[in-house]
């Protein structure tokens, strides 16, 4: 099983940047599909962003679309996540996760389809 470390979190304030990312221990991911996810306190994880095995289809939540962006280097088997206009909603601990398939589906994927998870990462963005 793969196991994914995320790093890039921290304390910023609202309009800042933070950039995440997801590094895999073990198996090379990459021919997987490739997600950020959320969690707030009291709240359940949410999805954030994820990417395709190429690299050349991003989705998004309406709620990041704009202002986050997914990207991934096969090379270096490394995942990011650019998240630029950082509001106070977007507090929460960030996890990567590593989908079973090559392709995300929007209409069909869920979270229950990501097998592989980090540790998470926590992002605070103060107001």
């Amino acid at each position: 099983q793969v196991q994914l470390v995320e790093s890039g979190g921290g304390l910023v304030q609202a309009g800042g940047s933070l950039r995440l990312s997801c590094a895999p221990s073990g198996r090379t991911f990459s021919w997987r599909a490739m997600g950020w996810f959320r969690q707030a306190p009291g709240k359940e994880r949410e999805f954030v962003a994820a990417i395709n095995w190429s690299g050349g289809s991003t989705y998004y939540a309406d709620s990041v679309k704009g202002r986050f962006t997914i990207s991934r280097d096969n090379a270096k088997n490394m995942v990011y996540l650019q998240m630029n206009s950082l509001k106070p909603e977007d507090t929460a601990v960030y996890y990567c996760a590593a989908a079973g398939s090559s392709r995300y589906d929007p209409e069909r994927t869920t979270l229950a389809d990501f097998g592989s998870w980090g540790q998470g990462t926590q992002v605070t963005v103060s107001s």
